[in-house]
């Protein structure tokens, strides 16, 4: 007979049925007996966490389709195919070129024989016992007592309204600088200090200079060195003296569509396109264990084969190399500027050879088209690009087919848990009725134990009084022999 207790639990409370009576491990038998009904929560469980990492996927899918449109979008932006004309300088260490606007095609012969640059006065300097006020150009600089140099270079530098820049020098002395290049003729930068913390060093002041220039043999002059008119629609900016080298020689070329620029968009394209292809691709390939037993196995292979995303692959590969309709033969899909891909197949899966062919980018033959017939790329990535966009946001948009799978997924989930919380909770009273009714039994059976121990009792009680009465009995008869 069993009299090791065993402990379980209702509603969290600890329980203790012995079996004491019936010799039973009444715990072990009711676990064994909770443990088949609650096989179909566990089911229920397991389809909650597939249907999660469903969702999941779907979600991460449906968030790169939807950058994937909008890197088509930017192919079709005019402002990808706004002309712009290149401009290259001979010798950029001495003269770098910009093109602004409207320039004029050619080349340019630059001569640089000075070079703009600020008016200065240098100062000792003396810290003040008291505070003192500096009038620079008209403008006050307070200075407090004791102040160091440094400290009064700074208040200068600080100042918006100033005139000048200070530079503190190790020996103690304070260059003041117009913040403005450019020739100021002899009266430039006016110092008034009555308190003595300036004091000019004689011979040190420098006259601002205007750059001098020529471009193809006009002169020019300008108070800085970032020329904005010598070259209508070219900005120059003089970096050194050409006396030396020799003129440099700025090229300006005609108005065309940026070649990089329009690259580098296609290749982003390329990028993501490959990226969110290859992943749904995984997802359609990876079979689902056979005896999922973790979590993470339960979420393995829960899109493999999936319909509508296989349909969806076949139909972007399609649209890759698939002609827009209306546009010219040569210059009427991605695969005539040289992006091209394996070929595409019909059916649920896409076939082998078209997922092993991502996506690329001939950059020869796209610098061709772009230089040859910029009009036409543009026409094509336009009208490619919206009908590419509406193909692919028909499943990833909001109110797309994968928001509708998405939001299924989650009224799923959402019922899936109803139906669990409300079969544990029928599964906890069932766990109480069983206890009860074990207890019930346990409590019966010791009854019956205790009545049968009683009976026993009472029998053997009678049978002992009935022999000794026989005994006495036999003796209290007259003797014989």
């Amino acid at each position: 007979m069993s009299t090791t207790p065993v402990t379980g639990s209702v509603a969290g409370a600890p329980i203790n049925i012995t079996g004491l009576a019936s010799g039973l491990n009444t715990n072990e038998i009711i676990n064994g007996l909770m443990a088949v009904e609650r096989r179909p929560v566990a089911q229920l469980s397991n389809q909650q966490t597939a249907l999660q990492a469903q969702q999941t996927l779907l979600q991460q899918i449906q968030s790169s389709l939807q950058q994937l449109s909008f890197s088509a979008a930017d192919l079709a932006s005019p402002a990808l195919f706004e002309t712009s004309q290149g401009v290259t300088s001979s010798n950029p260490a001495q003269i770098t070129a910009l093109s602004t606007k409207g320039a004029g095609v050619g080349g340019y012969e630059v001569n640089v024989t000075q070079l703009a640059n600020s008016a200065q006065r240098t100062y000792t300097f003396t810290s003040p016992a008291s505070a003192d006020t500096l009038t620079i150009d008209g403008h006050e600089i307070a200075v407090k007592a004791g102040a160091t140099i440094q400290e009064v270079a700074a208040s200068i530098n600080s100042d918006s309204s100033a005139t000048v820049y200070a530079a503190a020098l190790e020996e103690g002395k304070l260059v003041l600088s117009n913040r403005a290049s450019g020739n100021t003729g002899e009266g430039f930068i006016a110092v008034t200090d009555p308190g003595g913390t300036l004091t000019e060093v004689a011979g040190k002041a420098k006259q601002g200079k205007d750059a001098e220039y020529t471009v193809d043999g006009v002169a020019g002059t300008s108070h800085s060195n970032t020329l904005k008119n010598a070259i209508a629609g070219v900005t120059l900016n003089l970096n050194g003296l050409t006396t030396v080298s020799g003129p440099v020689t700025i090229d300006v070329g005609a108005p065309a569509a940026s070649v990089s620029t329009i690259t580098a968009q296609v290749e982003s394209f390329v990028k993501l396109y490959n990226s969110a292809i290859g992943s749904i691709h995984t997802q359609l390939t990876t079979k689902p264990p056979e005896h999922p037993a973790t979590a993470g196995e339960l979420g393995t292979g829960t899109l493999f084969g999936d319909g509508d995303l296989g349909n969806l692959v076949d139909n972007m590969r399609q649209a890759i190399y698939t002609s827009v309709e209306g546009l010219p033969a040569g210059m009427a899909s991605l695969e005539d500027i040289g992006v091209s891909t394996g070929a595409a197949t019909g059916g649920a899966l896409p076939s082998q050879s078209s997922v092993e062919g991502e996506l690329q980018v001939n950059a020869t033959k796209l610098s061709e088209a772009i230089q040859t017939n910029p009009t036409g790329v543009e026409q094509m990535l336009q009208k490619w690009s919206q009908g590419f966009q509406k193909l692919v946001n028909t499943d990833a948009e909001p109110g797309g087919t994968l928001e509708a799978r998405i939001t299924g997924d989650s009224t799923s989930i959402a019922q899936l848990g109803e139906h669990i919380t409300a079969m544990n909770e029928m599964l906890e009273v069932r766990q109480k009725s069983l206890q009860q009714e074990f207890i019930a039994m346990e409590s019966a059976m010791s009854q019956i134990q205790a009545q049968q121990s009683w009976l026993t009792g009472q029998v053997n009680s009678l049978t002992a009084n009935s022999a000794a009465i026989s005994s006495s009995s036999s003796a209290s008869l007259p003797g014989f022999g």
